[in-house]
Parts: structure tokens; C-alpha cells; sequence
């Protein structure tokens, strides 16, 4: 027995010696001191020991053996090597340039439409989002555009069925609300919409609009020439003027393109504006009777006017964007500039 415990003995010093990690020495303990290790082995054959060396056997195991303050020095060298290591590789040098945050930001299509947002709901106005895949009823035909209008020509694009339609404007969302909604109606309507345009610097088959609609009784022209000179001014500054030129719209009656003073030159004459002092910002114009009694308003008893503009149109007035398609390229040298 005692031959079996030196083997034991200088078993577990040589392995602990050639122990080069901590849990390689934890492996080593469990070896030898677990419950299942060698030693304990031993102490369940005590019956093979004899009686009159039972007690120098029983207080060389339970007293602090060489393996176990062997194993103590080691782990504590073991430590300390870990340590050190770690504290050399996580060293800080504190000459190197500091790294830099890629924190992402909003998209100039979102900073011009939280613009826009925020301007009109000041008026009162209710931001309402409808669908893009939309019923050619509500996208053309409910807003005086029958099939053989020369006004779908310009339009009739990507269809899901005779039925369905991917919107060619938000307008589809006001007779939506107009048939729905108690009166008084003042909201924006903005969203992604779909026409079959070629893609050059102001042109996408995708983009975004944002319109407008106000029902109400004793609503004039005048009423729209207010409320969007006073967006322009929050949109573009305090000294911008507008301008309304005769136009057409099926769905409104009478209509008008808006223009606005160059906020580049104040109306001066630039590159800008093309040398006219002006830029075309926008239609509008009153709510065709036709649209009103289709949506189910009297309009011997409302009025009412509407208007549109293109999102993408702002972002790159309001930013001096050139190209239409760089607000669609994510790159980043571009993004970050906003």
C-alpha cells in the first residue's frame, strides 16, 4: 500500500509540474482528490490495510498532503501568469488615434418629411398613411378620372388585376378618409407610390408624395393660397413668396401649379432657379363637386381644397441634391453629408 501511494504521490507532482493552465490543474485535482480520483479510491480499500496501519495511513490522507499544497502553489503561479498576459494584451495605448462611431442617421427623405409633418400638424392637420396596392376605383376613378381619360394615359402603370393597382398617387388615401371620416377634414397623405417613368436625375418608377386635402364649409381658394404660403415660409424661410399658375387636375376644380421665390437667390435670377427667380414647388387647387358627391359630401354644403408634392422634390430643393438617384444609392459618403 505504501509503494502504491508514492506512485500516486510522484504521479500527481510531475503532472502538476507540467500543468501549463488552470483548468489542466483542475483536471489534475479532480484526478486525484475527487470522488471519483485515485486517492479516494484507496480509502474505500481500507479493509485491505492492516489494523495497526490503519491510523498513520488515515492521517497521512486527511491531513494537507504535498500534492495538495503542491496544486496551491501552482494555481497561484498559474494565476498570476494568466494575468500578466491578459494585462499585456489589453494594454491601451493612448498615442493611437481614437476609433471612430459609425452611428447611422436619419435619411434625407425622413428629415424633409418630419419637416413637412411637423409644419402642418401645427396647423391642425392629421397625418393618415393608406394603401399601396390600391383599387383602380379609389386610385383613378373616384377621383374623376374614368378609364378613358387621357389623364389615366399618364398613369396606368403597375397593375396587380384589373382591379388592383400599385398607387399611383396618395390621393386614393383622401377618398378613403372622406368617406369614412366625420366633417371637418384637414390631413396629409404622405407615401410611396409607383409610376412607370424611366429612371434618370428627377425621375424613378418608385418615389414618395405627400398630399393634402382640407373639407370643410366655406372653404376658398384663398384659404389654400394661405396655408401653403405659410408652408413654404416655414419650409423655406420667412421672406419666400409663392406664385399660382393656371393649371389642370381632374380631381380639382380650378387648379394651379405653385411656385415658389429661388430661397438660393431670393428671386434674383441663379443656376438654381434657371435665371427665372422662381421655383415650381407644387399643385393644387378646390376639390372637384364631382370628387365630393362621389365620396358621399354634399357640395352644395362643403368645399374643400387639395394639393401635392413630391417628397423627393423638397430633399432636393431644400439640400441642393442635383440627382434624384442619390438619395436611392446608400452611399454613405453622400448620407452622411445630412
Amino acid at each position: 500500500m505504501k509503494d502504491r501511494l508514492e506512485q500516486i504521490r510522484q504521479n500527481a507532482l510531475a503532472q502538476i509540474e507540467e500543468a501549463g493552465a488552470l483548468e489542466k490543474l483542475n483536471d489534475i485535482r479532480v484526478a486525484f482528490l475527487g470522488k471519483k480520483g485515485e486517492l479516494t479510491s484507496i480509502m474505500k480499500s481500507m479493509k485491505e490495510i492492516a489494523p495497526e496501519d490503519r491510523p498513520a495511513f488515515d492521517r497521512w490522507y486527511r491531513n494537507p498532503s504535498e500534492i495538495e499544497k503542491k496544486m496551491e502553489e501552482m494555481k497561484t503561479e498559474l494565476a498570476r501568469k494568466a494575468r500578466e498576459a491578459q494585462l499585456k494584451a489589453e494594454v491601451i495605448d493612448v498615442t493611437l488615434p481614437a476609433k471612430k462611431s459609425n452611428v447611422g442617421h436619419r435619411h434625407p427623405n425622413t428629415i424633409a418629411l418630419e419637416e413637412v409633418e411637423r409644419i402642418f400638424v401645427g396647423m391642425g392637420y392629421e397625418v393618415i398613411e393608406g394603401p399601396e396596392v390600391e383599387k383602380d376605383y379609389y386610385n383613378f376613378e373616384a377621383l374623376n378620372i374614368p378609364d378613358n381619360h387621357p389623364a389615366k394615359d399618364e398613369q396606368d402603370t403597375f397593375y396587380i388585376n384589373k382591379e388592383f393597382v400599385l398607387r399611383t398617387q396618395t390621393s386614393g388615401t383622401q377618398v378613403h378618409t372622406m368617406e369614412t371620416q366625420e366633417l371637418p377634414i384637414r390631413m396629409i397623405a404622405p407615401g410611396r407610390v409607383y409610376r412607370s417613368d424611366e429612371v434618370d436625375a428627377t425621375h424613378s418608377p418608385c418615389f414618395h408624395q405627400i398630399e393634402g386635402l382640407v373639407i370643410d364649409k366655406h372653404i376658398t381658394f384663398a384659404d389654400l393660397k394661405g396655408t401653403l404660403a405659410e408652408f413654404a415660409k416655414e419650409l423655406f424661410g420667412e421672406e419666400t413668396k409663392v406664385k399660382f399658375r393656371p393649371h389642370h387636375f381632374p380631381f380639382t376644380e380650378p387648379s394651379a401649379e405653385m411656385d415658389v421665390t429661388c430661397f438660393k437667390c431670393g428671386g434674383k435670377g441663379c443656376r438654381m432657379c434657371k435665371g427665372s427667380g422662381w421655383i415650381e414647388i407644387l399643385g393644387c387647387g378646390m376639390v372637384h363637386p364631382k370628387v365630393l358627391t362621389m365620396s358621399g359630401i354634399d357640395p352644395e354644403k362643403y368645399s374643400g381644397f387639395a394639393f401635392g408634392v413630391g417628397l423627393e422634390r423638397i430633399a432636393l430643393l431644400k439640400y441642393e441634391i442635383d440627382d434624384m438617384r442619390l438619395l436611392y444609392e446608400n452611399d454613405t459618403r453622400f448620407l452622411k453629408q445630412f
